[in-house]
């Protein structure tokens, strides 16, 4: 079964149709979103895979990131670059969990992912992005 859908960042998907697409068809729509937008990020596979995990946890009502997305637009930013904001907290884990295992368990570093996403300001996200 093929899906069709459009994404576009500035316009939170509709929740149940998000949900229903499979991993690999989300990810294809972020990806042709930014080429289509000439929207160069460096590894394009990693940043469409960082949109598809913030938007999931948006559209399944991540309580962290829910409130980041909201106050990061009242704070001036676009959706789209709220949506980068909580998509590099958590590369940045990512990253680092990747190159130096945890030593905190998986509720422990869950509880610090979460912690830094309730941090997150648009000021400091420009700061660190200068954006």
């Amino acid at each position: 079964m093929h899906h069709e859908t459009t994404y576009n960042p500035e316009n939170a998907p509709t929740p149940s149709d998000w949900l229903q697409l499979p991993e690999r068809e989300r990810l294809r729509v972020v990806g042709t979103f930014h080429m289509v937008h000439r929207l160069r990020s460096g590894n394009a596979k990693a940043h469409a895979a960082a949109h598809v995990i913030v938007e999931n946890q948006a559209d399944m009502g991540f309580g962290p990131t829910v409130r980041a997305l909201e106050r990061l637009k009242s704070q001036g930013l676009t959706r789209h670059e709220a949506v980068h904001a909580v998509g590099s907290v958590i590369s940045g884990f990512m990253f680092a969990a990747m190159n130096n295992p945890p030593e905190t368990d998986s509720h422990a570093l869950q509880s610090n992912i979460n912690a830094a996403i309730e941090r997150l300001n648009a000021e400091s996200w420009r700061n660190q992005h200068n954006a």
